[in-house]
């Protein structure tokens, strides 16, 4: 099934010719960043070479004429291009470059064409990682990009990338959360009668179909098909027959499976579409396959290959040649099946190297990405207090004019506002050292030696496959940890995602001695967020002193959920009790562990005098029927917080 995600573009103009004419004779700069910006987005289908060169011409000009609407268009424009042309490092760093330019204009200029510029950049950001499978991340940047919209009640950009985020859910094989924001998309779509309203339909009816809710699925389907024939798009029209055609097959009318995938490959041809063609063949040979008419499936799996090699698809290619050989073992055919065999394993390996390949690339752009975000963040956080200071500087001389006469009592008031300043000041800064000293416990020496053995001993004993998973794991813990370090709050998927890597690091190093669970409740929305670093010290204190010397199987959960205006996080273990563990440990030196705990106390305690609100730690033992200690459990309650 083929789901299909939206851009947020700018406007076209058709009339590129009269357009190139009036660029040479127009004197005004801006007017002249704005005639190219619309030719650049005539090309956006057409031709992505010339919508960059004409987008990188609009740059400059507007650069010179210092016209900040038409030197984000630009930006955004050259961006857009190079995500057509698969450039997706470059078109990162220009959606990067205005989205750093518009959030420093935000600062003092919240108009409707800055939120616009920002959410048009936001989302463009978003689609990138979503197309690099980054899809934490793209979440992040639709999510900013909607809120935005919806301020501006820009209903129609907001629906789309509502759709876009159902195609994030859908990758991450969450269909019932893509779903929800496909139906979410769909009700902007009507109230608009967006003519692209039938992808999003035909999206719907995939889920259903794939849920095997058939009569659902093809209610959403004939509904597509009408709005394809009224509102024309070729391509959406024949991944809509290929849906009608699995739809059919799943219910094994396989007549009407091949009359849908014919036409298919009657609208693919007619525009030229050589991958939906590709596909289409595919999924005719495979009927075929189960008709046992291997002639006929030998014929179109070799259309579908030869497509594939011409278009340089190497999933199709592998998928097709696995095929083939398939069927020429069932023919008895050693040769030809042998010959189709070591084509499927080569194009499995190229696939491989190409995935490795990619990931390096993709490792390295989100690093880049992250530091020049840290470097802007910085340079905007520096722009802000500057104007908040230079604000606070003028309301202060206002008020002295103005009021001589309480020139005392407003030095008095001045004196207990910077007390106080001076005062929430060094709390957040002692903050930050406590979280930096986390950071610090997070990443222990003891902790990265152990894994770093771990490695080393895979290698050594020629265990490669585990050596790569561990080492793999291991980075991605890191990467988390640090990148965790630059914000205060983290959302809470982002926690349990590092919880779930170091506990998977953790069984690989302990052969495995225990499992673990980590729940949350379905009333916990997306954008809640905790304290980052708070909670690995609690569960590693589980394994090391609980689980791992009671040598049996152990098992360890963690469960978050809310409870009026809190956040409550419960662990436990099935190990062997906190006070045997402190007696065990009565003659070891633990500094980490005491550490760990008291620099987490006295962040719960800054945090109830930031907030206003009580915190709660509490440590206990489980006991069984018998009242026989069963292992421990940590129940930590805090205020809740939003992203």
């Amino acid at each position: 099934m083929c789901y299909l995600s939206t851009l947020v573009l700018g406007s076209v103009n058709p009339r590129i010719d009269s357009m190139l004419l009036l660029t040479t004779t127009e004197k005004s700069p801006s007017n002249k960043a704005k005639l190219l910006n619309q030719i650049s987005e005539e090309y956006l289908e057409s031709n992505p070479d010339k919508m960059l060169y004409y987008a990188k011409q609009s740059l400059e000009v507007s650069i010179k004429s210092n016209s900040p609407k038409y030197i984000c268009l630009s930006y955004q424009n050259i961006g857009n291009a190079n995500i057509m042309l698969g450039n997706y490092k470059e078109a990162l760093e220009s959606f990067h470059s205005a989205t750093n330019y518009l959030e420093k204009q935000y600062v003092h200029n919240k108009s409707l064409t800055i939120k616009e510029g920002l959410a048009r950049a936001y989302g463009s950001i978003g689609v990138v990682f979503s197309e690099q499978s980054n899809y934490s991340k793209a979440l992040t940047y639709y999510r900013k990009a909607i809120q935005l919209y919806e301020s501006i009640q820009n209903n129609k950009n907001t629906g789309r990338l509502y759709n876009n985020i159902g195609i994030v859910y859908l990758s991450q094989a969450k269909e019932d959360k893509a779903l929800i924001y496909f139906l979410k998309c769909l009700n902007f779509q009507k109230k608009l009668k967006d003519p692209t309203m039938g992808i999003t339909i035909t999206n719907i009816g995939n889920i259903y179909n794939h849920k095997k809710q058939f009569k659902k699925a093809n209610d959403y389907y004939n509904q597509a098909f009408y709005l394809f024939k009224k509102h024309p798009n070729p391509r959406g029209l024949g991944e809509l027959y290929n849906n009608f055609g699995l739809f059919n097959k799943a219910q094994n009318r396989i007549q009407d499976a091949k009359i849908n995938f014919e036409k298919a490959v009657s609208v693919f041809t007619s525009i030229d579409d050589k991958f939906g063609i590709s596909d289409t063949y595919y999924y005719l040979g495979e009927i075929f396959i189960e008709a046992k008419d291997y002639p006929s499936a030998i014929s179109y799996m070799h259309k579908s290959l030869n497509l594939s090699k011409e278009l340089g698809v190497l999933d199709q290619i592998k998928n097709t040649e696995l095929k083939l050989y398939e069927i020429y073992k069932k023919q008895n055919n050693a040769t030809l099946a042998l010959q189709h065999f070591v084509a499927y394993s080569q194009a499995k390996d190229s696939i491989r190297s190409e995935e490795n390949i990619r990931n390096t690339i993709q490792a390295e752009m989100n690093f880049e990405f992250d530091k020049k975000e840290l470097f802007y963040k910085k340079e905007r956080e520096k722009d802000t207090l500057i104007y908040q200071e230079k604000i606070k500087r003028n309301q202060q001389i206002s008020i002295l004019v103005g009021c001589f006469v309480l020139v005392v009592f407003g030095f008095i008031i001045l004196l207990y506002n910077r007390q106080q300043r001076t005062k929430t000041l060094n709390l957040k800064l002692e903050l930050i050292e406590y979280e930096q000293k986390a950071l610090h416990l997070q990443m222990n020496p003891h902790f990265v030696f152990n894994c770093l053995g771990s490695i080393s001993s895979f290698i050594i004993q020629n265990h490669t496959d585990e050596a790569i998973k561990y080492l793999s794991k291991f980075s991605k813990l890191m990467r988390l940890t640090l990148e965790f370090s630059k914000e205060p709050l983290i959302p809470i998927h982002k926690e349990i995602e590092s919880l779930e890597n170091y506990l998977e690091l953790e069984q690989l190093r302990f052969n495995n001695c225990f499992t673990y669970t980590i729940t949350r409740s379905e009333e916990i929305e997306d954008d809640v967020a905790l304290p980052s670093l708070l909670l690995q010290p609690f569960i590693e204190n589980s394994i090391i002193h609980g689980v791992v010397p009671k040598k049996e199987n152990g098992i360890i959960t963690v469960h978050f959920d809310v409870h009026e205006d809190f956040l409550e996080c419960t662990i436990t273990d099935n190990g062997i009790g906190i006070y045997a563990s402190q007696k065990g440990k009565e003659n070891l030196v633990n500094v980490h562990k005491s550490m760990a705990l008291s620099i987490t106390k006295k962040r719960l305690t800054m945090m109830e005098t930031i907030l206003q609100k009580e915190t709660s730690l509490q440590i206990s033992e489980i006991t069984n029927e018998n009242n026989e200690i069963a292992g421990t459990k940590i129940y930590l309650k805090i205020p809740l917080q939003y992203l």
